[in-house]
């Protein structure tokens, strides 16, 4: 089977790594912008990009992303995110002096820091970039919160597992192509789960009920509704663009009803994709 290129945001090891490790070849790249940019140029067949953490909420950067790019969803993934604390060999919790990581590792992990006093939290671009500035430092008074795949491609010892404040923390992953790819199975192999799942987003007129209306043609169709959410229209002010998940592909009849529907009275309408889930 064919190799397929998948870029990511994040150094070797990053949990992006880990997604994208599902697909092909990791092609990490330093920025979402650069992740898009990849498969715009066609640099990348495909890419991974979180969309939504459970305890962090969504990444608003990349949802204004999808709809910037001339790219298609075409499947979901979730990573269990395991927080590691990791240091040079030799090195201690009890005698360290800082702790490297990304900004929501670092507040995942407000239980740890509150129990560790000597300890003081310094924000890094990556969780995976901490292990490496920590592996090339030759400090043990710095330590790093990443994966522990990370703590294993950089040399690192496991000092704890298990930081995170909460049991449960995922992150859920989109994988994106460039809207002029061909989707099929000779390609990426694509999860053919029975429910798909449709993600779109639309901008309504500024008027009484509108949003109420847009909702309703999900409704009256017997559509699931699993998310929505607003985000400012970076091109009107004080306008929001509108972006859902629900149960159910573009192309059942129900579906294609409803964006029909919703079509006939909302200033815009573009589906993001139909996709399934890759364990």
């Amino acid at each position: 089977m064919t190799n397929w290129m998948i870029a990511y945001q994040g150094e070797p090891g990053a949990y992006s790594e880990i997604a994208a490790l599902r697909l092909g070849e990791p092609k990490p790249c330093e920025t979402f912008d650069e992740v898009f940019a990849a498969v715009e140029n066609h640099e990348a067949d495909y890419a991974v990009i979180p969309i939504e953490n459970s305890l962090g909420g969504s990444i608003h950067h990349n949802y204004d992303l999808l709809l910037e790019h001339p790219v298609v969803i075409v499947a979901e993934t979730f990573v269990k995110v395991e927080h590691c604390l990791l240091g040079l060999h030799g090195s201690s919790a009890d005698s360290a002096e800082k702790v490297l990581s990304h900004p929501q590792a670092l507040a995942q992990c407000r239980n740890f820091f509150s129990t560790h006093k000597n300890l003081r939290a310094e924000v890094a671009y990556d969780t995976a970039g901490s292990a490496k500035i920590i592996s090339a430092g030759g400090d043990p008074a710095k330590l790093a919160i990443a994966s522990k795949r990370a703590g294993e491609l950089y040399g690192l010892e496991i000092l704890e597992e298990n930081l995170a404040d909460e049991e449960w923390n995922i992150t859920r992953f989109f994988c994106i192509t460039h809207a002029d790819n061909p989707v099929s199975p000779h390609m990426i192999k694509l999860p053919e789960t029975a429910q798909q799942k449709t993600s779109i987003v639309f901008t309504l007129p500024n008027e009484q009920g509108s949003l109420f209306k847009a909702l309703a043609t999900l409704a009256l169709r017997d559509i699931d509704l699993t998310k929505i959410e607003s985000r400012p229209f970076r091109k009107i002010a004080f306008e929001y663009l509108f972006y859902i998940d629900f149960i159910g592909h573009r192309n059942e009849p129900n579906v294609e009803n409803a964006l029909r529907h919703l079509g006939e009275f909302a200033t815009m309408v573009k589906v993001l994709g139909s996709y399934g889930v890759i364990a």
